[in-house]
């Protein structure tokens, strides 16, 4: 099953041929975690990209006062993991995790950029992933600066209406930089008719 996700995702994001998904399919190894199981803790190298094929992972810190501060969730159809890990071979700062059972599909380092280097189309859809991923992140940070708890919270409905009714509250709230109390009364405010 998961190959066929991860699969089906490539073809619809690229022009890669059956013969091109046959060597991305060696390459590939399907992981399963339980729910609260790590994909990555804190200290460890990340070697892998990993694309979600089931379920929803998180990506987070843990401060000195032992708070969690979330970077990320990741859903099916989605990549995770720690691109500066990956790049520069330094222990990670972050842990990922399952909010629900999940599988992923994951390609060592350089299997995968050996991929990219042989098929053009597969180099093609991951810079595109790339730049878009980057694209967020400037947002996310913007957002973060410049918006009040409300229009965070409905920012994050708008753009992730997928992730409202599988991620805990206080999980939101981490993500967004607020505490769950200040989600609560956003939330109850946001539901209120407005007159």
């Amino acid at each position: 099953m998961g190959f066929e996700v991860f699969s089906q995702y490539i073809k619809d994001k690229s022009q890669v041929s059956d013969k091109d998904l046959l060597l991305i399919e060696a390459q590939s190894q399907l992981k399963r975690l339980r729910k609260r199981q790590y994909l990555l803790q804190e200290g460890e190298v990340w070697r892998f990209n990993a694309f979600v094929t089931k379920g929803c992972v998180r990506t987070y810190t843990v401060d000195e006062k032992g708070i969690e501060h979330i970077q990320n969730f990741a859903i099916e159809n989605w990549w995770t993991g720690d691109r500066e890990s990956l790049l520069s071979g330094k222990p990670s700062r972050f842990n990922i995790d399952a909010l629900e059972d999940s599988e992923l599909i994951l390609i060592a380092k350089q299997p995968f950029d050996d991929l990219c280097k042989k098929i053009p189309a597969f180099s093609g859809m991951v810079n595109g992933i790339l730049e878009r991923s980057f694209i967020a992140s400037q947002d996310r940070i913007q957002t973060f600066l410049s918006l009040s708890a409300e229009e965070k919270y409905l920012q994050f409905l708008k753009k992730y209406p997928q992730l409202i009714n599988r991620v805990p509250q206080a999980m939101i709230a981490s993500y967004l930089g607020i505490t769950p109390e200040t989600l609560s009364r956003v939330r109850r405010e946001s539901q209120r008719p407005k007159p």
